[in-house]
């Protein structure tokens, strides 16, 4: 990941503050045409206002994870010429030292893009690549899944993609509605998610959060101190006194994390989620990100929640 765990979370958490049928990891291949009655110019709105395109964008650069993951997957792979460090999906994705989070303007034009997505405003970026000409979509951490749906038909039009990228949507949001229509709500499961080792977590109240109340499941989290700032940092006893029945590590990569590593710590061993075997490795990338795999996401806590509802019930 090339920074401290540390930093990693606080970026993310203040990304997420300002605020894919089959595998949706699986990005559209790239050379596709234009969507059929595509035209240029266009304008789309971002959290930057309004963003006029004047020609089918062919050198983008996207300082953005999750907006890098909408342009390939809805078929503008072959239009990115550069993407951010922490950009490492899909492998196709031309990965550079650029950052989304201490940009560099001068680094930034030397691509000599016709297009740059970001998701957080620092130092300026927006106003900086206005002077230069350079067309720039900022496209905030979504905050509901419909926000995600909607950056993604964005970057569709922004791109010469609308029609894939509506596509893209409603595939994402009829398998949504399929993953929590089959969620069996009726066990009541209570659960903690481990944003890292030292802790912190996420509520309700956050993007993530809100995956989960839609399958019927009870964030530990959210009565917990500073829970109002969305990320509170819990204690291992006020964990263990909660006794969550499933446990979601989003730090396996970064901090190495594992059911072997949670039975380790003391007096985890008698947590629920320990006990029954009910610890769920996650990918730290998919699950800090809002672009298509959050359908992946969502799907692999339900069958953690199913899984762990049928053992309850046996």
């Amino acid at each position: 990941m090339g920074r401290p765990r540390t930093m990693l979370v606080a970026l993310t958490v203040v990304a997420f503050t300002l605020a894919a049928c089959g595998s949706s990891a699986t990005p559209a291949a790239t050379g596709a045409a234009p969507s059929p009655g595509t035209a240029f110019p266009v304008t789309v709105t971002g959290t930057n206002g309004s963003v006029a395109i004047d020609q089918r964008p062919t050198r983008i650069v996207s300082l953005s994870p999750s907006a890098t993951e909408d342009l390939f997957a809805i078929g503008a792979g072959d239009q990115v010429i550069a993407v951010d460090d922490q950009s490492n999906y899909p492998p196709a994705a031309p990965m550079t030292k650029l950052s989304g989070f201490e940009p560099n303007v001068e680094a930034i034009a030397g691509y000599q893009p016709d297009l740059v997505v970001y998701a957080t405003e620092t130092g300026g970026l927006g106003a900086s690549l206005k002077k230069l000409g350079i067309p720039a979509l900022q496209l905030d951490a979504a905050a509901t899944l419909d926000d995600v749906y909607a950056q993604i038909e964005t970057l569709g039009t922004a791109t010469g993609h609308a029609g894939d990228a509506t596509k893209l949507a409603g595939t994402m949001r009829s398998t949504v509605q399929g993953i929590v229509a089959n969620a069996d709500t009726s066990a009541g499961l209570t659960f903690y998610y481990e944003l890292d080792d030292t802790y912190y977590s996420v509520t309700s109240n956050t993007f993530i959060g809100q995956l989960f109340t839609q399958l019927g499941l009870t964030n530990i989290a959210d009565q917990a101190r500073r829970a109002s700032s969305g990320y509170p940092q819990l204690s291992g006893e006020y964990i263990i006194a909660s006794n969550p029945d499933l446990i979601f590590l989003a730090d396996t990569k970064c901090c190495h994390q594992s059911a072997t590593t949670v039975a380790a710590r003391a007096g985890w061993q008698n947590i629920a989620a320990v006990r029954n075997g009910n610890v769920v490795a996650l990918d730290d990338d998919v699950a800090s990100r809002w672009g298509p795999r959050v359908v992946d996401l969502l799907r692999q806590i339900a069958d953690a929640a199913a899984a762990a509802g049928g053992a309850a019930a046996a």
